[in-house]
């Protein structure tokens, strides 16, 4: 019977809103316990601090709380004395941007919150623990970092793999800090977007190189890490091509990297160059942002943004040289630290091998 039923077009697509209903349902409710149990990790931390609980019982009182509550509520995770004590961070970190009042006609306390806007509620508490602990292992007493990150795990989604990486690559450190003319080419409301999705220095760790490589062998590594690649340039760039041929005049050009960025919806020009950053690198990526400005640029896009990455950079000169041009330009460097030893290289297969043995 039920092999023919699921020939009945209506019936399958029932089946089919049903599944997507329920699973709709266990994220909701999932989002829902972490919220509550987030609130009671609130109300102990509050608890432990206003109450000095430590010096009023002791240091071996974290211990004994453990025991007690594992006591009382068998089977219970997130009790061990380890977990009290980040519980405990959890509340000094945010405790000066919150003031939480209890709600008592709810069984599991709801925090009523009066908010800065650095921080919301629903940004604080929306995120799960295991979040929550690395972010607080990581960023110490730095709240405003601490913040950085909710924030961005609550805009992208992140997994917790995905915030480890990016807490490791110190992308707080990171993020904004190329040195742009976008202040001076673009308008002001723009300008600030876009330096925001830049990065000082970009993060390639994730390719395998082996050492004394050439720019050609970065460019490919980046091409065939293209899903990394877009990790670490962040949200919504949209990649358009490798050595992306535009016909200029009489001649061909060909961009090193072209994407394009949703938010901004602005075409993105990356240029990558193995050495020390130099003026005339400037004209190159001037003459790609123009031409893409004149030759792709459609009704609706935003001016055509160039991002050169280099090796290293003279931050004075880099400044000098950005001031110079009428086209909104950055520079960043990108870190590198994989490595293999170059004897290495001769034992690798290369990618026509890797292609030949699939076939």
């Amino acid at each position: 019977m039920s092999g023919l039923l699921t020939k009945d077009l209506d019936y399958k697509q029932w089946v089919q809103s049903l599944s997507k209903k329920f699973r709709q349902s266990q994220i909701k409710a999932a989002v829902k316990v972490n919220r509550e149990m987030l609130a009671f990790y609130w109300e102990l931390g509050r608890d432990i601090v206003e109450m000095k609980a430590e010096s009023r019982w002791g240091s071996g009182f974290m211990e004994a709380i453990s025991q007690d509550l594992q006591r009382e509520l068998p089977g219970v995770k997130g009790l061990s004395s380890t977990n009290l004590r980040y519980i405990k961070r959890f509340y000094l970190l945010y405790s000066h941007l919150i003031q939480a009042q209890a709600v008592p006609e709810l069984v599991t306390t709801e925090i009523c919150a009066q908010v800065v806007p650095e921080l919301s509620y629903e940004e604080l508490f929306s995120i799960p623990w295991g979040h929550h602990r690395n972010i607080i292992i990581k960023c110490q007493d730095d709240t405003k970092k601490a913040i950085f990150y909710i924030k961005k795990t609550t805009e992208n989604g992140w997994s917790r793999a995905v915030l480890l990486n990016f807490l490791d690559t110190d992308l707080y450190e990171r993020q904004g800090k190329a040195v742009t003319n976008f202040a001076s080419t673009l308008p002001p409301e723009q300008s600030e977007l876009t330096q925001e999705i830049t990065k000082d220095p970009y993060n390639f760790d994730f390719l395998t190189l082996t050492a004394n490589y050439h720019e050609k062998e970065l460019k490919d590594a980046l091409r065939d890490n293209i899903t990394k690649f877009l990790l670490e340039l962040g949200k919504g760039f949209a990649f358009v091509g490798r050595e992306y041929r535009l016909t200029v005049g009489k001649t061909e050009q060909f961009i090193d990297l072209l994407f394009y960025h949703i938010k901004l919806r602005s075409y993105v020009v990356i240029e990558v160059k193995v050495t020390d950053f130099e003026p005339g690198d400037i004209g190159q990526v001037s003459t790609y942002v123009a031409a893409v400005d004149g030759i792709l640029r459609g009704e609706g896009d935003g001016q055509t943004i160039g991002l050169l990455i280099c090796k290293t950079k003279d931050e004075v000169l880099a400044k000098y040289a950005t001031a110079g041009v009428s086209l909104p330009i950055g520079i960043s460097e990108y870190e590198l630290s994989k490595l293999l030893p170059e004897e290495f290289k001769g034992t690798l297969p290369t990618i026509e091998e890797i292609e030949s043995e699939l076939k």
